[in-house]
């Protein structure tokens, strides 16, 4: 047993010591280098949340209850990663807002990106240094014929999100983007469609089914706490895997096609350099590499002419 993995007794000399072999300055000046995670954490996945009630910010009569359901099961996830070796966690709060998760509840080791526009988008703080990336509470495309409140980025403006020619949920492009730092996908959870949608992409990835799907607005789940404890032992196990799960990678560079509700939107997105407008709501950009088609997305998002400081 080396001091680095020894447990931690009670506070003495030896736990100090303890304590600080496990700290990352510590393991960089002895030539060992910390395990960092990123968890990106959105809503419409989250054990028992069916339909607006309990993800809007809003209008969500449940949305305080299901906030903390959503703080306990990414708190959960960052257990089971730390049981899997985790020394340093960012949580990247990915719904709504980007201001859902409690923060206090989380420890010292932990860092969590809120609100937004950030380049990156749900994944932003990812880069080469990260051993894996998790992801918590996500939900089918809006491809999907059948998931729990199914949709891509914004339910109310896309219809669809294409990569080189490949429809796309937020799990594959979080994976994409991921990937372009050699970074591998290695857990999801969320109801069966997300997990089935991801598997295709990543057979091997990890998954915590917590729910199924009955309609768009309906689904059969499980109880909060049983949810909790599945997606911990799933990112437990799937950090432990970790280099058995290669990164996803899309080839550059990149063709986005972006279909939008909104023609007028599509046509004024086509005023833009390297956007072309090749349906009456369909836009292509052509993209140098995954972050630039995210901070693309981003703009499309985000932008509006009357935002203030």
């Amino acid at each position: 047993m080396t001091l680095r993995n020894m447990r931690c007794p009670a506070p003495s000399t030896v736990a100090l010591l303890c304590a600080l072999a496990s700290s990352p300055a510590w393991q960089s000046a002895h030539g060992q280098t910390g395990l960092k995670v990123l968890i990106a954490v959105d809503m419409e996945g989250i054990t028992g949340v069916v339909n607006p009630g309990q993800f809007s910010q809003t209008t969500g009569f449940e949305y305080e209850r299901f906030r903390k359901f959503m703080t306990d099961e990414a708190f959960a996830a960052v257990l089971g990663a730390r049981e899997a070796g985790a020394t340093e966690i960012v949580v990247v709060d990915s719904h709504g807002n980007g201001d859902n998760l409690l923060i206090e509840r989380f420890g010292p080791d932990t860092k969590i990106v809120r609100s937004w526009p950030r380049p990156n988008g749900m994944m932003h703080g990812i880069d080469s240094t990260f051993a894996a990336a998790v992801l918590i509470g996500y939900h089918a495309s809006t491809n999907s014929t059948l998931g729990i409140r199914a949709h891509t980025i914004t339910g109310m403006g896309f219809t669809s999100v294409d990569l080189n020619g490949r429809p796309m949920s937020e799990s594959s492009l979080g994976a994409a983007i991921a990937g372009h730092f050699g970074v591998p996908v290695v857990t999801i959870s969320g109801d069966d469609s997300a997990a089935a949608e991801l598997k295709r992409l990543i057979p091997n990835v990890e998954t915590a089914v917590v729910k199924s799907p009955i309609s768009f607005n309906a689904g059969i789940t499980l109880s909060p706490e049983a949810g909790q404890a599945l997606v911990r032992a799933a990112v437990r196990e799937g950090v432990r895997r970790r280099r058995e799960i290669a990164p996803f990678r899309v080839s550059t560079p990149v063709q986005l096609d972006l279909t939008l509700r909104s023609i007028q939107t599509a046509e004024l997105l086509a005023y833009l350099n390297g956007v072309k407008r090749i349906g009456a709501r369909t836009i292509r950009y052509a993209a140098r590499d995954l972050p630039d088609v995210s901070r693309f997305l981003q703009f499309v998002v985000h932008y509006r002419l009357d935002l203030n400081p």
